[in-house]
């Protein structure tokens, strides 16, 4: 079985308000389930891009095949989230 990893989601910036109270430094583990208090927009924002890291996908546009940059989906409160690939 190929290797598979885990995704630590971590709030970097954040802009206006958050609706559900998002702010910089919060973080969550994704492993194989959904991870409690992430707001379900940013999760669906970034899920493909966590999913992609879990089995050892890489973004050309990304300068550390580890790391991706990812923002929820309100334009007028953005919320920045870095997704960090890790070992389980």
């Amino acid at each position: 079985m190929a290797q598979t990893y885990d995704v630590i989601v971590t709030v970097t910036s954040q802009k206006g308000k958050c609706s559900h109270g998002h702010k910089v430094g919060d973080s969550w583990r994704v492993g194989g389930t959904t991870p409690a208090g992430l707001c379900l927009s940013a999760l669906d924002a970034m899920l493909t891009n966590v999913r992609t890291m879990q089995f050892g996908g890489e973004f050309p546009w990304e300068s550390d095949p580890d790391r991706a940059t990812v923002v929820c989906p309100d334009a007028a409160n953005p919320v920045v989230f870095e997704l960090r690939r890790v070992k389980r």
